[in-house]
């Protein structure tokens, strides 16, 4: 007969089933001494296990999860934990914290399994024939998430979070697994090294902590916190949880008089109705005091209680029955049950001034609403048969998943894993404000959001289009900042198809930034491809050759472009020139000025009629132009150098700078430098590249590259420049933060092609960040 366990906690409302609890005072991070073996409980039992998923689940399949536990147990054999434990202990663990979701027993199995592909010597087809595909796809799912490190530069870190996302949309299952596996090793996060430590609690407060509140799982997000803030910042953690332990030590007997006179009252009405009171997680209050600056005594909603009744409509006759005993504090109250929170959170929220003429805080809700305010998308009877899949379930049946669905679509939208990223953070961080259109629709957006955000969560159209809006049925401006209950009138104008670049920097949604990026990356590439095509058209109608976007498509390949519009934009950012376009399409076109060259012999006016300048002899070093530039109104042999921080390449525009005595220095025209010189017309000379130079020659260029810090990125840089054959001359990097490198580089190149090509494939390495050329 199998044995129960009375004593087995529920999940974070009493102590953790195994490893070390924190400590609810002392928050100091401190040398756990390892327990001795008879000291330690014993590790769960099989029949345990069964017993507990029996109690909510009794047609559990009892041999699937004989099965599986034997298996993992023999297959993790003599491995051990950081603790001492056997490492079996582990997934066991896992398992339970699962059973107190009420999972179905392919979950329970998968969370028993889920090491032993990485672990140990099991394998997937091994898993499939002994499980199930079902199983052994979770599994491997968890797999290949368990090396994911979602603590590191950006770049890496938003392509593993797009991972973890992307398995966890396939199968919700996927997620929950990783969230108890992540509860138990913050639980016994004592027991490993201090950097491991950290690392992991970074990880939980950055990504799962989020992650499980966005899914609903409000316990289990307070637990991680938790956790995750007594790691990082043991001094406040100390500190906090020692007020807390004050303070509730002294609120005793007020917190039993409220819970009772509340009841009364409602019982009187003929309202059955549990009411518990709670206090607020030392990471809640201590984000809060960061949040609003303000002390610990300047808080007055450390405590709240929470009401459970039994139907939708004793919800709101109770609301009446303690707004009608209580004054209650303005601004203070919020349904959630009319407008549910994007993680189906729904419950009522009020604050009162209580009995002894202090501020309650009140949570009034029924048993479903507050099975799912504290389970989330667990609370959604996954367990049962014969209600399809869990995610055809939760696709019908729950917001918050449906949120997951529409961040997976953003994959596809972002143009780089950075933008995924920083959308992601923002969604999963936020609070909520409420918000409707005119036609009753309701919109949820990020505290602090703006009409702006609002109009990008209607749709990217309007928000571009966007002109002014309406607030409450007053004209406003478009960045105001909305509240709860706003209705929102978007002004749209057809003239405007591109959003100011500004918007960038006040919107508050991920959507909406990643829309403008898009909107001006697209209104800046149709300025370049207008720009090559009337330099392409005009070069076209010099030569007197005929011009035609379909001849062009044929000379694509010979381009290296994918389309007409990537070819033209080339062009107007000067990485093509026209007469190249011209080649590709007509072999034998020689070009305009080349024939006139042939043509007419050297002479020593030069092609002004005036004095060709001599060549100059130079030492790299002193930064000198070795073949003459023909100069307009110049006569003579002057020295020729380049601008000192930059330089300047063949195929950029460029100015000469006449400094009386020194000579002449170059520079491109968009070099900011030249802004010295607006008020001294008199030093600016009309230069250009001498074309009649056939020998290759290498000239000054300056880039700076954003590097990740990791071992070989500096040598991955060098070897991009080599392969490229550019040359570098100088290299000067700074630190500028933990993880990242600004490391600018003095190379030579043959031309703006040269360099632009170079650029490129610095930008594709995983281990730069930006690559960018600097013009003095």
């Amino acid at each position: 007969m199998a044995r129960t366990r009375s004593d087995l906690p529920r999940m974070q409302k009493q102590a953790p089933i195994r490893g070390p609890r924190p400590s609810a005072v002392a928050g100091t991070k401190q040398t756990v001494e390892k327990p001795s073996q008879s000291r330690k409980p014993p590790m769960m039992r099989q029949y345990d296990l069964i017993e507990r998923v029996r109690r909510y689940n009794p047609d559990t399949n009892e041999a699937l999860l004989n099965r599986a536990y034997v298996y993992a147990m023999k297959a993790h054999g003599e491995q051990r934990r950081a603790s001492g434990d056997p490492y079996f202990s582990h997934p066991i663990e896992v398992a339970a914290i699962l059973t107190d979701l009420k999972l179905d027993d392919a979950t329970i199995a998968a969370a028993l399994l889920h090491d032993t592909i990485e672990d140990t010597e099991a394998t997937r087809a091994e898993i499939d024939s002994l499980f199930g595909h079902d199983i052994g796809t979770l599994v491997e799912g968890l797999t290949k998430l368990k090396k994911l490190d979602l603590v590191t530069k950006e770049a890496k870190q938003a392509e593993n979070l797009r991972k973890l996302l992307l398995a966890i949309a396939d199968d919700v299952r996927v997620l929950l697994i990783k969230l108890a596996d992540r509860l138990h090793n913050m639980r016994t996060l004592d027991y490993m090294p201090p950097e491991a430590r950290r690392r992991a609690a970074e990880e939980t407060l950055e990504i799962y902590a989020p992650l499980a509140g966005r899914m609903g799982m409000h316990e289990m997000r307070e637990e991680l916190d938790d956790l995750a803030f007594r790691e990082l910042y043991p001094e406040a953690y100390e500190v906090v949880s020692a007020r807390l332990n004050s303070l509730t030590e002294r609120s005793k007997v007020l917190i039993s008089e409220i819970e009772k006179q509340l009841t009364k009252k409602l019982a009187d009405r003929g309202i059955e109705a549990k009411v518990v009171g709670r206090r607020k997680r030392a990471y809640s209050i201590w984000r809060k005091m960061e949040r609003k600056s303000v002390g610990f005594e300047q808080l007055s909603d450390i405590f709240g209680f929470r009401v459970v009744v039994k139907t939708l409509a004793d919800c709101y006759q109770a609301l009446g029955i303690v707004h009608s005993t209580w004054p209650m504090v303005p601004g203070r109250f919020k349904d959630y049950i009319s407008t549910p929170k994007g993680n189906d959170y729904r419950s009522i929220h009020t604050t009162v001034i209580g009995p002894s003429k202090q501020r309650v805080e009140l949570q009034i809700r029924t048993v479903e609403m507050h099975e799912i305010a504290e389970y989330g998308i667990a609370a959604h009877a996954l367990y049962k048969d014969n209600v399809g899949s869990p995610t055809e379930l939760l696709s019908r049946e729950s917001t918050a998943y449906a949120w997951l669905r529409r961040t997976i679509e953003l994959l596809a939208e972002g143009s780089n894993p950075e933008e995924f990223l920083e959308h992601t953070k923002l969604e999963l961080f936020h609070d909520q404000v409420f918000c409707f259109t005119p036609k009753g629709k309701l919109i949820a957006l990020p505290r602090k959001a703006t009409p702006i955000d609002f109009a990008y969560a209607v749709h990217t159209d309007v928000g571009n289009m966007a002109v002014g809006c309406k607030i409450n049925g007053q004209i406003a401006p478009l960045t105001s900042e909305l509240v709860n209950g706003d209705e929102v009138e978007i002004a749209t104008s057809k003239a405007q198809t591109v959003p100011p670049a500004a918007w960038e920097s006040i919107v508050v949604t991920g959507k909406a930034r990643a829309a403008i990026r898009r909107a001006t990356r697209v209104a800046v590439r149709m300025q370049y491809t207008g720009l090559g095509r009337r330099m392409v058209e005009r070069l076209f109608q010099r030569a007197k050759i005929a011009y035609s976007d379909e001849k062009l498509t044929g000379a694509l390949p010979r381009l290296a472009r994918s389309s007409i519009e990537d070819a033209l934009a080339a062009v107007g950012r000067s990485e093509l020139k026209a007469s190249d376009v011209a080649r590709a399409m007509y072999p034998d076109y020689k070009e305009e000025r080349a024939a006139a060259m042939a043509a007419k012999p050297k002479s020593e006016s030069g092609w002004f009629g005036l004095k060709k300048l001599t060549s100059v002899k130079f030492k790299v070093p002193d930064n000198v132009v070795g073949p003459a530039i023909p100069i307009r109104g110049i006569n003579g042999d002057l020295p020729v150098r380049f601008a000192p921080n930059g330089g300047a390449v063949p195929g950029d525009r460029i100015v000469g700078i006449l400094s009386p005595g020194e000579g002449i220095t170059i520079y491109p025209i968009q070099s900011p430098a030249l802004s010295e010189f607006e008020d001294k017309p008199e030093r600016w000379l009309d230069v250009r590249w001498d074309e009649e130079e056939q020998a290759p020659r290498r000239f000054p260029a300056r880039i700076e590259v954003q590097s990740v810090n990791e071992p070989g990125s500096l040598a991955q840089i060098a070897q991009v420049i080599a392969e490229h054959d550019g040359n570098i001359d100088n290299i000067r990097m700074t630190r500028r933060a933990p993880d990242f490198t600004d490391v600018t580089i003095d190379l030579e190149v043959y031309d703006l092609k040269h360099l632009t090509a170079i650029l490129a494939q610095l930008r594709a390495k995983s281990v730069v960040a930006k690559a960018e050329r600097v013009n003095g």
